[in-house]
């Protein structure tokens, strides 16, 4: 990891000494803590702007990496930057760094990330051989850009990867000052951009600039900060059954069915369909949209790296906050199919309302600073921030109906009018017994083995 100096960084052999129950206790506390947490350490071009961010795992609030699983880590630095604190959010304009050891690097699921905003960060005990070699230029032809880690010497493996990156990142600790220069003449003349990594001090950075250096990282500009989003894990069981379903090539409509049972797994396809590469260039309305616009390839890497990086799951039936939302949801679709039958889109809005209408809690924001990372239409926007427009109305109904405050869910109704009458007191009380019926099924189902 780069941003790590030599005296706090654990050696792999005390790192393996700590595995088996470490490792699993560390897993379980993280599971435990309402709040996933993502490093971010700056890289500064020579006139000390800010260009880019290497991300990095932290497996708690303390500012330290502890990373015994390297792919597992990198898994889950992908789905908080991604799915929970969203690349805008988490880089703004610039680039983000990602490290990547082989086996990621010949996974399917690295696609995950927009070229257009990351760098691929090749560990440095990545041995390059010829397979490695023409994976790396496929993903160059890709859009992406790679770096090279912690280099230290000009080794035969480093010739091996020259021609295969655009960044060298030089590590001053591990790099003798004598050999600096040839380190860095072999790779200008290479034609690589030059990182040095690890500057501690003042003298360090005079030298690499001297040197020629392009961009620089380390703790004399800035220790990693320690970013931090509230977990919302999506079910092991619900993502085994999307996986299943894009493997047998069902259609959008069965698809999408499955994606309705799992509202979790909805705001993280939301995220990635609304991530700089994959945005339709329009606001999305319904989860079949979402669907299409993704596609079942990119729903099925996205399904394999939160399954992959998903901790201990608590079951759905004991999270207070998924029960509401999926409740809701499901009771606004059964209302919105009441007043117009023959509009699926407004019953597919509806339920895509009452998901989103409980978001901001699980993010820590507000309504309108937590949908506008969304990009959902109007429609769903309006009647979650401020309750407006007929989905607006029926989100009241909702919320006045979970209360069992008849009288105002009534009062609602009265005030909206229109097809609105059609949603008598006995009909919203079927409509919740129905909804609850519906989540407590889902949740029996999630806590089968």
């Amino acid at each position: 990891m780069s941003e790590e100096s030599s005296p706090a960084t654990a050696s792999p052999a005390s790192t393996a000494a700590q595995g088996g129950a470490g490792r699993g206790a560390r897993q379980s506390a993280a599971a435990a803590q309402p709040f996933v947490y993502l490093g971010r350490q700056p890289i500064l071009d020579r006139g000390g702007a800010l260009t880019a961010y290497e991300l990095l795992f932290r497996g708690g609030a303390e500012n330290s990496a502890n990373v015994v699983d390297d792919r597992l880590a990198t898994a889950q630095v992908m789905t908080r930057t991604m799915g929970q604190l969203g690349v805008s959010a988490a880089l703004g304009r610039h680039y983000g760094y990602v490290n990547v050891d082989r086996e990621l690097i010949f996974d399917d699921t690295i696609h995950l990330l927009p070229p257009g905003r990351f760098v691929l960060e090749v560990l440095e005990h990545v041995r390059f051989d010829a397979a490695l070699v023409e994976r790396l230029a496929l993903l160059r032809a890709s859009g992406y850009r790679i770096a090279l880690d912690d280099v230290s010497a000009l080794t035969d493996n480093l010739m091996l990867a020259l021609p295969c990156a655009d960044i060298v990142k030089i590590d001053l600790l591990q790099t003798g000052r004598s050999e600096l220069p040839g380190l860095v003449a072999a790779v200008r003349a290479a034609g690589k951009t030059l990182v040095a990594e690890k500057v501690e001090t003042g003298e360090d950075f005079e030298l690499t600039r001297a040197l020629g250096f392009d961009l620089f990282q380390g703790y004399f500009f800035a220790r990693p900060q320690v970013l931090r989003v509230p977990g919302a894990r999506a079910s092991r069981v619900a993502l085994v059954r999307l996986l299943a379903l894009v493997a047998s090539d069902v259609g959008v409509a069965e698809l999408e069915r499955e994606l309705r049972n799992h509202p979790s797994v909805v705001v993280q396809l939301l995220r990635l369909v609304n991530s700089s590469a994959y945005a339709p260039g329009r606001p999305i309305a319904s989860l079949r949209e979402a669907v299409l616009a993704a596609g079942t390839r990119q729903i099925a890497r996205w399904a394999q790296l939160l399954l992959y990086a998903s901790g201990r799951d608590l079951p759905w039936g004991s999270d207070p906050l998924v029960q509401l939302a999926g409740t809701r949801s499901h009771f606004m679709e059964l209302a919105a199919r009441s007043l117009y039958p023959n509009n699926p889109d407004f019953a597919d809005a509806a339920f895509m309302t009452g998901i989103f209408s409980l978001v901001h809690v699980l993010v820590g924001s507000t309504p309108a600073r937590t949908l506008e990372r969304l990009g959902l239409s109007t429609t769903i926007t309006q009647a979650v921030d401020g309750h407006h427009g007929e989905m607006g109305a029926l989100l009241r109904v909702a919320l006045s109906a979970e209360r069992g405050d008849d009288a105002a869910a009534q009062a609602v109704v009265d005030e909206a009018g229109g097809p609105f009458a059609a949603l008598t007191p006995t009909l919203l009380a079927e409509l919740n017994l129905w909804a609850g019926a519906w989540f407590s099924t889902i949740a029996a189902a999630d806590e089968t083995p």
